[in-house]
């Protein structure tokens, strides 16, 4: 792992300029790209499998192949959007090698969902015992509900709406037109609200 100093040193550098430094020689320009995303990575990964130890290792077979191509990066996307490519076909490859189900812990989901374009604010449960309790219920039923879209719909809502991917860069991931993801994930949340009718 880069040490701090070498962690801070890089944290004003972009990813392209720090993938440019490694092809250089520079080590610690990789190892900072490693820091900088191995926990985003993983957790993106996880809400594919719903398995946190096999995501990490993964995560780190993603990183692997980046640093065994990196020489072939050309720069046209920014690198996330190559480095999610990569995790995006190892996790879909995993995910078809076996049946399994399991849950997404999105904690910061529920507040996505609106009508119209108003969203639909929930409550401060900060201080209330009983309250966070029934957000907990209802954060299991909106993970239950993601879980239960096809992977389509369930890839293209995870890198935009959980991962906060730009519109443009989940299609780049995900290799599908600017108008595809947006009708995927419109259909996405409209599926997730005829699923949740009733619960948010």
């Amino acid at each position: 792992m880069a040490s701090t100093a070498a962690v801070q040193r890089s944290a004003g550098v972009g990813d392209n300029a720090l993938v440019a430094a490694y092809l250089r020689g520079d080590d610690y320009a990789f190892e900072t790209l490693v820091f900088r995303y191995k926990d985003k990575l993983a957790n993106y990964i996880n809400g594919i499998l719903h398995d946190y130890d096999r995501s990490v290792d993964l995560s780190q077979e993603a990183f692997i192949r980046v640093f065994k191509n990196a020489s072939k990066y050309k720069g046209k996307y920014q690198f996330s959007t190559w480095l999610y490519r990569i995790a995006t076909n190892l996790a879909i490859d995993e995910l078809r090698r076996r049946e399994r189900k399991g849950r997404f812990f999105f904690y910061n989901v529920i507040d996505l969902f609106q009508q119209g374009e108003q969203s639909i604010p929930l409550p401060d449960l900060r201080h209330c015992p009983e309250r966070a309790l029934d957000k907990k219920e209802k954060s299991e039923k909106l993970q239950t509900a993601i879980d239960s879209l096809s992977e389509k719909y369930r890839l293209a809502f995870i890198l935009k709406e959980v991962q906060g991917l730009s519109y443009e860069e989940t299609g780049h991931v995900l290799n599908i037109s600017l108008g595809t993801v947006k009708s995927r994930i419109h259909r996405a949340k409209l599926l997730l609200r005829e699923k949740l009718a009733g619960v948010l």
